[in-house]
């Protein structure tokens, strides 16, 4: 490669560094240029010298690439190739496997941090804490989530094989799901009625309601409040909301739910070294600011969930049952490149709760550090890996039971071609039409049968332990109801 030309692009970067350093108090020019000076020496010597021809321009990327990975799993460089994939899943218009995907801190490897119910992923079986080996016989060793995210979704109805290793095991699973247009309700009851709507009245007796919000969307407040409305109408005294496996979602869902249980006071503040802080404040009037609550929680609760268990705990407006949270807690912004043409996702603050602690858990942070949002004290319940398998198989499985019983109406990610087969059927003949998804639930349930599950009937002890705690604050004197 000619001198002459890295000279000029070099000259092109120490001007626009020089301007930078100026304006931010940055590391002295000659320390600049000579970094600057060592990265054009090694790009001149790895595209005369490599194995096979390499662009200057896929040096480039893998090195802006391998730069973002460093700072942490959030942060990401956006091709021009991947750009207009990323802004479509941003907008929610995609096929994907209904899966959300993180780095695990231990192993650095792609780690579900929740399967979203009633998903390809969810009914094939795959779970929270799941490492992701392989991607359609591909290494996923030192991918980011944001390129697994990118290979994992595509064209509704095609297919993806999966190598997951699963929490407790030595050998990795093979599970191949098909793709699908993902959308899902995010507030779930604990049991589905007869005509297959989910009953939110956990105990008739008792009036305790029953929420479950599996991740933080767009139509997750109202989703929210119709339930909280119809346990209103049937005289519920207690609620337990279950975030449980919630990997999070929308900053704005998370505000809005807190605000719903909450009359004053901070929700969530964001810090961070460049950007203007803000902080959330719930609003006077509280739709159920007075009913007795419980927030059940595990270590896959995440980012927006841990927000809202974080401010109703700082402000004792509910108890916090289950297990430490994830500990996500940051703020990415998409910054364009080359006129929109590929973007940086830049992690450039961090969530705090009302009482000033810090959410995230940073790269190489002990557990001895503060970061999440753990139990209240005397309420931690935790699960051993074979309990958490346990919990998930037949938390799936009631979900799903009105299927078996034939309430419920086809797939929302049921393949176009074989609705299209459905139709086609003469009439009185009924034709069994069996997804991807459906075979893999098979070998799932087989899977219960394995090691992983204990025999007898199970029994879901952090759910046990928030009735018993929200029994205990219907008993005093002062509990009202919603």
């Amino acid at each position: 490669m000619p001198r002459k030309s890295f000279f000029a692009l070099a000259m092109i970067g120490s001007t626009s560094l020089f301007c930078w350093q100026a304006t931010q108090g940055a590391k002295p020019k000659d320390e600049m240029l000579e970094l600057y000076g060592l990265f054009v020496d090694a790009v001149e010597k790895v595209e005369t010298n490599y194995v096979r021809p390499v662009t200057r321009r896929e040096l480039l990327e893998s090195a802006l690439e391998g730069m973002l990975q460093n700072l942490d799993p959030h942060s990401s460089f956006i091709n021009t190739s991947e750009s207009k994939q990323f802004r479509r899943q941003i907008e929610g218009k995609f096929g994907g496997i209904g899966i959300q995907v993180g780095v695990d801190n231990e192993t650095n490897r792609l780690q579900v941090i929740a399967p979203m119910v009633g998903t390809p992923a969810y009914e094939a079986g795959i779970l929270a804490g799941d490492q992701i080996v392989e991607i359609d016989g591909q290494s996923a060793e030192g991918m980011s989530p944001d390129k697994a995210v990118d290979v994992l979704t595509g064209r509704p109805g095609t297919e993806v094989k999966l190598s997951v290793l699963h929490e407790g095991s030595e050998d990795p699973e093979s599970i191949s799901i098909t793709r699908a247009i993902i959308d899902i309700p995010s507030v779930l009851g604990d049991h589905r009625k007869p005509d297959d709507h989910f009953d939110f009245m956990l105990d008739k007796d008792k009036k305790i309601g029953y929420v479950r919000v599996t991740a933080f969307m767009q139509n997750t407040v109202d989703e929210l409040k119709n339930a909280l409305a119809q346990l209103k109408d049937e005289g519920a005294k207690g609620l337990i909301l279950d975030l449980r496996d919630d990997p999070g979602g929308l900053l704005s869902a998370a505000v809005e739910v807190s605000d719903l249980f909450l009359d004053k006071g901070e929700i969530v503040s964001t810090k961070g070294r460049n950007t203007q802080p803000r902080t959330f404040s719930a609003q006077k009037d509280g739709l159920y600011e007075d009913i007795p609550m419980v927030v059940l929680i595990n270590q896959n609760s995440a980012s927006a969930s841990e927000i809202v268990s974080a401010a109703l705990q700082d402000h004792k407006r509910a108890a916090i049952v289950g297990q430490r949270s994830y500990g996500k807690g940051s703020v990415q912004n998409i910054l364009e490149l080359e006129d929109g043409n590929s973007v940086l996702k830049l992690t450039v603050a961090s969530y705090y709760r009302p009482s000033g602690e810090n959410i995230h858990r940073f790269k190489n942070a002990r557990t001895t550090d503060k970061w999440g949002v753990s139990p209240d004290k005397g309420l931690e319940v935790k699960l051993a890996p074979s309990e958490f398998i346990n919990w998930f198989l037949a938390r799936r499985d009631r979900d799903m039971e009105s299927s078996a019983k034939g309430h419920r109406k086809p797939s929302a990610f049921q393949p176009e071609a074989d609705k299209a087969k459905e139709k086609e059927a003469p009439k009185g003949e009924k034709k069994e039409i069996k997804a991807e998804p459906k075979k893999e639930t098979e070998k799932s349930k087989a899977r219960t049968k394995s090691a992983h599950r204990t025999s007898g009937p199970f029994v879901d002890k952090q759910l046990d332990k928030a009735l018993e705690v929200i029994k205990a604050k219907l008993a005093e004197p002062n509990a009202k109801a919603a």
